[in-house]
């Protein structure tokens, strides 16, 4: 059973930086592609990145590409999202999720954490 947990969120002004990371406690991350997506007070859930871990594959949203990175780490099996230059539109939930397929779409995901919020000050 894949359990993803999120961590890393917070409050930060704008132009600051925060790390996030997703963990699975079965040590499972390499077995998928590994998803960041975001959801805004009133918005629907949207992509950010997402990292294939073997292939070694990465995708962005245009909006993040040059300020958002994403990484894995092999020995303590996470995966994380670097947030440099943050925006005040930064401000969401982040989740992590799993997917067998190399996709970007919420229908494609097979596990979600529970998110982790971020909020930027202007």
């Amino acid at each position: 059973q894949v359990q993803l947990v999120e961590s890393g969120g917070g409050l930060v002004q704008a132009g600051g930086s925060l790390r996030l990371s997703c963990a699975d406690s079965g040590r499972t991350l390499r077995n998928y592609n590994i998803n960041w997506f975001r959801q805004a007070p009133g918005k629907e859930r949207e992509f950010v990145a997402a990292i294939s871990w073997w292939g070694g594959r990465t995708m962005y949203q245009d909006s993040v590409k040059d300020r958002f990175t994403i990484s894995g780490d092999n020995a303590l099996n996470t995966v994380s999202l670097q947030m440099n230059s943050l925006k005040p539109d930064d401000t969401a939930v982040y989740y992590c999720a799993a997917s067998a397929t190399w996709a970007w779409d919420v229908r494609y995901m097979s596990y979600w954490g529970k998110g982790t919020l971020v909020t930027v000050s202007s």
